[in-house]
């Protein structure tokens, strides 16, 4: 079925989830300074996001009685291997890089040099070539994910943490193309919403012994009310709303315009994390951004 033309809704709702997920990389800095650990902000919003789309499947029954929740036994373990690399893996990573490197290098990190990795892994897979153009797009990518997290020098002593969490956030693409490749055939399968809803509820679950190890999971009675906002917020806008946008705006006008508007969260989160938590911003941040800006585009472009 054709894509139908972009409406003026289509396009404020994109707005609006780059805004939710663009400052959701702030919103867990403010977590953070709230004493809540990356494991235990993780943990927590995924079992409140998971109730939540567990009450979205049943209304959603309720009110279609047509609508399938069971989902075939073959197909549990790839519903768990997407909720422990799209979820309980991948933001222990991405809010570990945030408390250790920053928010806006984790929005720049995390988001643009997902599609890079996985157009190469398609590549590998479908045994295609990459165009020259795509060869060079990937090359400048590299360049500028090293400006950032080099700082034009290679000298870490002064600031090992970063470094550090440069590294871990650079797991976060493969962990993000391992989820992408191999959730796409079993959303063919499904309702994408029932196998999100299922990876949230799941990636939550496997949340809980990484909390119980570090006991944080005893951090729920003594939160504040600001570390209860965030968690909120992560849960309600970032994951429920955020989602229910995401499927919606696809299913209107297809996927790949509807991606090209995530290009603009990493600016969201600059902005938010200048503004809110006064993270500093320098010349090789930005450079190094729109490196990778420009290889993505190289990348991705038709």
């Amino acid at each position: 079925m054709a894509a139908s033309p972009i409406r003026t809704s289509h396009v404020l709702l994109m707005l609006a989830l780059i805004l939710f997920w663009g400052s959701s990389f702030v919103i867990v800095k403010v977590a953070l300074k709230e004493g809540l650990t990356p494991i235990a902000i993780a943990t927590f919003r995924f079992l409140v996001a998971g109730a939540l789309f567990i009450l979205s499947l049943l209304y959603t029954k309720a009110n279609n009685r047509s609508y399938r929740l069971a989902v075939d036994k073959s197909d549990v373990p790839t519903l768990l291997v997407l909720a422990l690399t799209g979820v309980t893996f991948f933001f222990i990573a991405q809010y570990t890089g945030i408390e250790l490197a920053g928010a806006s290098i984790a929005a720049i990190l995390v988001t643009l040099l997902s599609p890079i990795l996985i157009t190469i892994i398609s590549s590998q897979l479908l045994k295609e070539r990459l165009l020259r153009r795509q060869a060079i797009g990937i090359g400048i990518a590299a360049i500028g994910a090293f400006v950032i997290i080099t700082g034009g020098t290679l000298t870490f002593q002064n600031e090992p943490n970063f470094f550090l969490g440069c590294l871990i956030l650079l797991s976060t693409p493969f962990l993000w193309a391992a989820y992408s490749l191999l959730g796409k055939k079993i959303m063919d399968k499904y309702d994408p919403f029932l196998v999100v809803s299922y990876v949230n509820v799941l990636g939550g679950l496997c949340l809980i012994p990484f909390s119980l190890a570090e006991h944080s999971i005893t951090e729920i009675t003594t939160m504040s009310l600001n570390a209860w906002l965030a968690i909120l917020y992560l849960s309600v806008t970032c994951s429920l709303i955020g989602y229910f946008i995401w499927f919606y705006v696809i299913k209107h006008i297809g996927a790949a315009i509807t991606s090209t508007f995530l290009f603009g969260e990493p600016i969201i989160t600059v902005l938010f994390a200048v503004s809110f938590v006064g993270e500093r911003v320098n010349a090789f941040i930005i450079g190094g951004g729109a490196l990778i800006f420009l290889g993505v585009y190289q990348v991705i472009k038709k």
